[in-house]
Formats: structure tokens, sequence, C-alpha cells
């Protein structure tokens, strides 16, 4: 009985370990933006209008290629009557009674106004937008994923801070009920302690509840279970060289891929603006068929081959077509006035990012000397308190100060970090910090 008790036992142990293991999970800010990459519905959504774009490419291409038409024909046929005035009463034709006819035509542009490479030259440029788009999603994803990523660590590290200056002030709390006990310090001494304890309390039920919301957003972002509970890493915060941060708007305007696809739209407005043109133009092609004809009993025809040249020029079209040509033109010049209004745009998210990420180093260094302050405040008005030298009220307010300059300080490192990859987002480089060649 024992024995299965035991073995009872150790079942349930590996099963509460088996669950543990499930819903924990350890993942460094590389692989949770290699995962959204390959899961999130977004990038499969931009991937997918690449590969339409492609098609839409190919098909626009085979408006080059000749077009070879084949059609066949086999009729039964009823007993007809047949008739051939001026032959003379004698002349008589056996009745058919069936007909088979082939045809194959084939049709080869010549020159069609620049139309046809014009077109191939405008797809092909949206087919190059696209794929910037997409990179473009790409880098969005990232820095979502960076930002909760971010704020997840943030939680994590405000719960740890919190839960570690619970311990203390509980301790605090024990202490001064013994004291009170004794009638050393009065009952509101001891009321005060148990006040911040409960307060304590508040904000870690606070930053729990937040860390399961951030967790949530994330796992659900890269379609994990909801009950998987991830653990950052902390190298990521504290290994990461950042010294090669840009300092200028320059590479956002040479590497942002959403410019560059605006860029290549400009470009297809251009060569829409040749395809409205070339109704300008006559159309000549080559043309080429061949015939054949089974008559039973009556004629038949073979080898009936036929080539030559075909000329189509739509007259009341060359009045009509300016229309269309004013139209593309218009639309060209909305596209380079959304490049230009973008480039000003990206100078100004750059500029505003380098702001940021330089005040945010700046703010960790006071952070860092604030904690220290903190630290030794707390410890000399504790060692006052100690001696009867200062009241409750001082030693609880030294304990708060120092418990947020210790959120502060382990927060502001997570926020160098975010506004490092803010920058590198702003400047066109997020997805290259991540070894896009690896997706």
């Amino acid at each position: 009985m024992k024995i299965n008790q035991l073995m009872l036992f150790g079942v349930f142990f590996i099963g509460i370990s088996s669950i543990e293991a499930q819903e924990k999970t350890s993942l460094t800010l590389g692989e949770a933006v290699q995962i959204a990459w390959e899961k999130s519905n977004e990038v499969t959504l931009a991937n997918t209008k690449v590969n339409t774009k492609m098609y839409e490419l190919k098909t626009v291409k085979n408006n080059q290629y000749p077009d070879i038409k084949v059609s066949g024909q086999y009729q039964r046929l009823t007993k007809a009557s047949i008739d051939m005035p001026g032959q003379g009463e004698s002349a008589s034709l056996a009745s058919p009674d069936r007909a088979m006819l082939g045809m194959a035509n084939l049709s080869l542009p010549i020159f069609a106004g620049f139309k046809i490479q014009s077109s191939i030259d405008a797809y092909d440029s949206m087919y190059e937008a696209e794929s910037a788009n997409a990179e473009k999603t790409k880098e969005d994803v990232a820095l979502k994923v960076i930002t909760y990523y971010t704020a997840l660590y943030k939680a994590q590290k405000t719960l740890d801070v919190l839960n570690e200056n619970q311990k203390s002030a509980k301790q605090r709390v024990t202490d001064f009920t013994e004291l009170e006990k004794n009638g050393i310090i009065p009952r509101n001494d001891l009321l005060k302690a148990q006040l911040l304890v409960s307060k304590t309390q508040l904000s870690i039920d606070e930053a729990n509840n937040n860390l399961n919301n951030i967790n949530f957003y994330l796992t659900t972002l890269l379609k994990l279970d909801p009950n998987v509970k991830i653990q950052v890493n902390e190298d990521d915060f504290f290994n990461l060289k950042t010294n090669n941060a840009p300092t200028s708007d320059a590479i956002a305007l040479e590497n942002r891929k959403d410019l560059e696809a605006v860029r290549l739209q400009g470009k297809a407005s251009e060569a829409n603006i040749k395809v409205a043109k070339a109704g300008y133009y006559p159309a000549i092609s080559l043309l080429g068929g061949y015939t054949a004809l089974d008559l039973k009993d009556i004629i038949t025809v073979k080898y009936a081959m036929n080539f030559g040249i075909g000329l189509s020029y739509d007259i009341s079209g060359i009045l009509k077509n300016n229309v269309h040509v004013k139209e593309a033109e218009s639309r060209a010049l909305e596209v380079k006035n959304t490049e230009a209004i973008m480039t000003d745009r990206i100078k100004v998210e750059v500029q505003k990012s380098i702001e940021d990420y330089d005040l945010a180093i700046n703010q960790s260094v006071v952070y860092d000397e604030a904690l220290q302050q903190a630290a030794e405040n707390y410890r000399l008005v504790k060692d006052k308190f100690d001696n009867g030298l200062s009241d409750t009220n001082d030693l609880v307010e030294a304990d708060v100060e120092h418990l947020n300059a210790k959120i502060q300080t382990a927060l502001s490192k997570a926020t160098i970090i975010q506004k490092y990859y803010e920058l590198l987002s702003v400047s066109g480089q997020l997805s290259q910090s991540f070894n896009l060649s690896k997706i």
C-alpha cells in the first residue's frame, strides 16, 4: 500500500513538474522576433501580397509572347439537296453526311506604342515596391515584439523588486509588533508599518495584472499557448552593444523600406504614363494561320496557310486618350508629393528617436546616482530610527524612496535598449540587427 502511494505521489509530482515546464519558457529577444516573423499574420499577409504582385508581373509579361489558337469542328449533316444553277440539268453533287474543319491562328505583337514593355516596367516596379512594403512590415512586427518584450521585462523586474521590498516590510511589521507589545513604540508606528505592507501588496497585485496582460499580448503575437509564461533573458538588455546607434537621418533616407516603396511606386507611375501615351500609336502584329477542310465527297482543303501583318488604329481614341495621359501624370505627381511628405516625416522621426535615446542614457546615469543616494539615505534614517533620533514617518518615506529608486534604475536599463531599437527602426536598420538572412 505504501509503495502504491509513493508511486502515485511520484507520478503526481512528475505531472506537476511537466505542467510547470510547459507553462514557462525562456525566450531571447532574437528568438521572439524570429518566431514572430515566421508565424505573424501581418508577415504572412505581406508575403502573400508580394506573391500576388509577382503573378501579376508574370501575367503582364505573357503579353509579349504570341497568341496561338487552335480550333476544330466535326459535324454530321443531313441528306442535303444541292443544286448548282448554270451547270445544266445533269449537274449533280453528292450529298455529304459529314464536315470537318480545323484552324490554327497565330498573332504576334510587333509594336503597340511601347505599351507592353512599359506595362512590364510598371508591374515590375510595383512588385519591388510590395517587396519593400513586406520588409517594412517585418520591421514593424519586430518593433512590436521588442515593445512587448521590454514591457514584460520591466513588469517582471518591478514585481521582483516589490516582492523583495515586501519581505523587508513584513519583517518590519513583525519587529514593530514586538516593540509595540513591549511599549517601546506607539501603536501608531505599527499601523504605519502595516499600511506600507498593504500599499506594497496593492502594487504587487497591479504589477501581476500588468505582467499577465503583457505576457498574453506577446504569446498571442507569437502564436504560443496563452498559458505559456515567457521568461525574458536579461542578457538582451545588459550585453547589447549600442555604440553603433545612428546619429543622423542620412541612413534612414537610404534604408527606410517604406520610403523605398514610395520611390518604386513613383517609377511605376512614370511607366504608367508611357502606357497611357501608347494610345496615340497604332498597333502592329504579325499574323499567321492554317486551315484544313473536309466536306465529304465535295471538297477537301489541305495546307491552306496564310500569313501577313495586322494593323489597328483607334482614330477616335487619339482624341479621348489625352484624358488618360493627364490622369496618369496626376497620379505620378501624387506619388512625388507623397515621397516629399514621407521624407520630412522620416527626418522628424529620426531626430526625435535620437533625442529619446540620448535622454534614456542620461536618465539612466541619474537613476544610478539616485539609487546610491536613496540607499545611503535609507541607511542613515534607519540608524537614526534605531537610536531613537528619527520617527516612523521618516523611515517609511526613506524606504519608499529607496524602493522607487530601485525600480526606476532597473527599468531605465530596459528603456535604453527599447529606445535604441526604436532608433534602428526609424533608420531602417532593425531587421539587419536580427540577421534577416536567417528567415
